[in-house]
């Protein structure tokens, strides 16, 4: 045994841990991921010895979101923007990159557009939620309220319905379209584009938002490099065009400001969600005939850059005070962005162009003084001064530099005249300062939570640990090899290489051990390189991690370059799943089993081929696309609900069979359920990966062949699950996350539908392994029934999983405290506590425990 409690004990012992691991989760993200606090209500003018605020060049507004928009779709050569480029050439556009921090998702993106502020990490989760409400900014201080307090016109908004969920009752126009609809990239941007003549005939409103998702879509199926990809940018600058065609030909949209952002960019592999420089660096343009009279005819393509820094870099939440500067309302409460001086030479005034900046700085000097006090920054007291002698900490340097700033205005000549360039450049310097130093503060943690968490997570796992057998130890190992990782950047972003070494070491360390206790030298042999062989080629199917994404890999390589083998691979996976489907569908004669097996197999190969004809059309030659074309007129959700309810169908039949007849049935009910789930995987998972599960029978042989005993059942279990996560391309970054499956079968948005559909695709590998091990469990209770390592073999089982659950839950949590100030702290840390979350909940408990409980059960009926 590996344990040293009775059967009764454990029961009672990992009951109490498996409740307390998720509720220490909850407890301790409580504490993480809090909400910060905002200052309430509006901005307001204040007066200023400098006369009333600056009269603004531009009364309306057109804020133009193209979901993704990396800089460079829209800067180098061979970009879709044309137009866009012929406008910067002109002047009458002006081109930045903005930097967007992470996490680069769309909420917390378009809340740092909109306040000027740095969003909570926790708005990750709040954005997949497309029912969530509690994410609202109806009662923060934003640009668009700023201009629905202006009562100047009409807001309205067309797009992206976050916008909808962030603004409830804010615009009077309204049709929002969802987000997550990622495998629709034509009509998604149709019912946004089909609005537009008629809003700029009309002159009823001041702010016009529309929030275009087509490209992201594409990325997010087909990466940066889509034959899509260009063909949706010219439809995006063709829509730059008709809007400026506008504003040069109608009176009403003469001082009208067009800005064409992206809420965020995407990175090699067309998602997004954490920090890498295609990920950060989305474009923003200016727009509008006005703005020649800056005189900036910058060049335009540019040539390419690996960083896709263009033109002049600036952060994303410089665009609340630079809006309010240009439409003339006040800098949003809680805003952290710069006002992009750029733009000072629309006022000729020096007066002003300083109350632009001032009026800037004091505003963002009340969120310091908020968090480090004023006495620092009084100008009066002589302790100030004295500091300044010698700065302890960079907020007493930013106080420094506030005096020596207000200094500077002081002696500065009043009057015309040109702006002081060395007191711009200091402002300028201030406010970029204090940005950095909100921007990069550790947020507002509840460490009683923290600890709190911390300790209910290592409440039960110390009673697991010292009561666990030598033959633990391998397992031990690992658990505290990965736990002390957890505690490096490095190592973290790039987790798959531990799990990739382990599991060779491990396989090759069991397969040697067989060989020396097996007369069979030769078939364990070549079982064992047919294995070890399959391992190296999961290793290498998908380029992982951050440090070599978007580099060469298998199917980057091989699959994608030759659709042939592609389909050739993917055609004996289910030619395999048809013969074991029908081979372990019972009760029903050959022929009906035969042509059920059929119907099911077909059935999901055409939704696939469907699927892949609208993700990746290139992929779909040959035979494939005659089949595709004999199979037209379902749509994809139909075809996708065919496939779930045939093997919802199958698996209930072969259920109520083996409840109905267990001594004769249950032993092929396991199996055939392991099929069916493996049919389902394949069904939501890319086409590409899907000869990753064809790899995985061959591997599954060999390890039934061990004969293992069952703590190194439950360590091959673990380190197979982790192993195949990351062969299937998934990472520790948000960005990794695939959607492209969330919505088979789906025709709206559901929470429990997405969620689930969401994590069977992104974590199809794990699942698979978890199914196979109770394959193994039975084959090792049955062939050790009547003896005592026949009892009590799936609860041990889970005592070994739940070991590693607990113990690397508390080490993640130990890892996030300590390292809460961390540089990469919300783009390396936190997305792995998402990670964490969704492991240890949604793998372990949903999957190891329940799930594979109940077929535990049904296999040993």
């Amino acid at each position: 045994m590996s344990f040293r409690y009775g059967s009764g004990a454990l029961t009672t012992l990992l009951t109490v841990v498996n409740i307390l691991t998720p509720v220490a989760i909850v407890i301790f993200a409580t504490g993480f991921f809090p909400y910060k606090p905002v200052l309430p209500g509006l901005a307001q003018y204040e007066t200023l010895e400098y006369g009333p605020p600056p009269a603004a060049p531009f009364d309306r507004l057109v804020f133009m979101v193209v979901d993704a928009l990396r800089s460079d779709f829209v800067y180098v050569d061979g970009a879709g923007f044309t137009h866009t480029q012929e406008l910067i050439r002109q002047g009458a556009a002006l081109p930045f990159t903005a930097y967007a921090r992470s996490p680069t998702v769309t909420m917390p993106r378009i809340k740092a557009i909109t306040t000027g502020s740095i969003p909570s990490f926790l708005d990750v989760i709040l954005n997949l939620d497309e029912a969530d409400t509690s994410s609202t900014l109806a009662a923060q201080d934003t640009w668009l309220a700023q201009m629905k307090a202006k009562q100047a016109g009409k807001l309205v908004m067309y797009g992206d319905d976050t916008w909808l969920k962030l603004f409830p009752g804010t615009f009077d126009r309204a049709d929002g379209t969802s987000s997550f609809f990622v495998a629709d990239f034509t009509e998604v941007d149709n019912n946004v584009t089909r609005h537009i003549d008629t809003e700029l005939q009309n002159d009823d409103w001041s702010t016009l938002v529309l929030h275009y998702l087509g490209l992201d879509h594409i990325g997010h199926k087909s990466g940066p490099r889509s034959s899509h990809m260009v063909p949706k940018q010219h439809e995006m600058d063709d829509i730059v065009k008709r809007i400026y065609s506008a504003m040069e030909n109608q009176d009403h949209m003469s001082s009208a400001l067009m800005v064409l952002c992206g809420d965020h960019g995407m990175n090699d592999a067309g998602n997004h969600g954490a920090s890498s420089p295609g990920e950060t660096s989305p474009a923003l343009v200016f727009i509008s005939p006005k703005l020649k009279v800056l005189q900036r005819h910058l060049p335009a393509p540019a040539a390419f850059r690996e960083d896709f820094s263009y033109y002049t870099k600036v952060e994303q939440s410089d665009l609340a005070p630079t809006l309010g500067a240009l439409l003339g309302f006040p800098v949003p409460k809680n805003n952290l962005g710069a006002f992009i001086s750029d733009f000072l030479p629309f006022w000729s005034d020096k007066n002003d162009q300083i109350q632009l900046l001032v009026r800037n700085a004091r505003q963002i000097l009340n969120i310091v003084t908020a968090t480090f006090g004023s006495e620092m920054f009084d100008l009066a007291t002589t302790s100030t001064q004295k500091a300044c002698l010698n700065p302890q900490d960079d907020a007493q340097e930013l106080a420094c530099e506030w005096h020596r700033v207000n200094d500077a205005l002081k002696v500065m000549d009043d009057g015309q005249g040109e702006l002081d360039p060395v007191w711009l450049e200091a402002m300028s310097k201030w406010l970029g300062n204090a940005q950095d130093l909100m921007s990069s503060m550790a947020s507002n943690y509840d460490m009683g939570r923290l600890h709190v968490g911390e300790a209910v997570a290592f409440l039960g796992t110390g009673s697991l640990v010292f009561g666990a057998r030598p033959s633990l130890i391998p397992l031990l190992t690992i658990t505290v090899m990965y736990g002390i990782m957890m505690f490096a950047s490095s190592y973290v972003e790039e987790e798959q290489h531990f799990w990739y070494w382990a599991t060779s070491a491990w396989l090759g360390s069991l397969a040697v051990k067989k060989m020396q206790t097996t007369r069979a030298l030769i078939p364990t042999l070549a079982s064992l390189l047919l294995a070890l062989t399959a391992t190296r080629l999961i290793r290498g199917w998908n380029q992982t991690g951050q440090k070599h994404a978007g580099e060469p890999d298998i199917v980057k390589t091989f699959i994608v370059a030759n659709p042939s083998l592609l389909w050739a691979l993917v055609s004996l996976a289910y030619l395999f799943l048809f013969a074991q489907i029908r081979r372990k569908l019972r009760g029903l004669p050959r022929t009906l089993a035969t042509a059920t097996s059929a119907t099911l197999i077909l059935s999901a190969f055409t939704f696939k081929i469907a699927f892949t004809s609208e993700d990746a059309p290139e992929l779909v030659t040959g035979l494939p696309a005659v089949l595709n074309a004999l199979t037209q007129g379902l749509s994809l959700v139909a075809r996708a609900r065919a496939v779930f309810i045939g093997l919802a169908a199958v698996a209930a039949y072969s259920t109520y069979l083996a409840l109905s007849d267990p001594f004769t049935e249950a032993r092929h009910t396991s199996p055939l359920l392991h099929h069916l789930t493996t049919l389902l995987l394949a069904t939501q998972s890319r086409v590409t990966n899907i000869p990753l599960l064809l790899l995985f029978t061959f591997q599954l042989p060999f390890l039934a062949s061990l004969d293992l005993d069952l703590p190194a059942l439950s360590t091959t279990s673990l380190l197979l699950q982790y192993a195949s996560f990351f062969a299937f391309g998934g990472t520790n970054a948000i960005s990794s996350v695939d959607l492209s499956s969330a919505y088979n079968g789906v025709a709206g948005f559901s929470v429990v539908a997405v969620g689930a559909l969401t994590f069977v695709s992104n974590w199809a590998g794990p699942i698979y392994w978890a199914s196979a091990t109770n394959l193994l469990l039975l084959q090792y209770r049955n062939r050790r029934a009547g003896s005592d390592e026949g009892r009590d073999v799936f609860l041990r089982h889970v005592g070994h999983m739940t070991l590693f659950t607990a113990c690397s839950v508390g080490f993640i949590m130990v890892a996030c405290e300590a390292l809460r100030t961390h540089l990469f702290v919300w783009t390396v840390f936190s997305p792995k506590y998402l990670y964490c979350m969704a492991w240890s909940i949604g793998q372990h408990l949903v999957v190891n425990i329940i799930v594979s409980g109940l077929l535990y059960r049904l296999g040993s009926a």
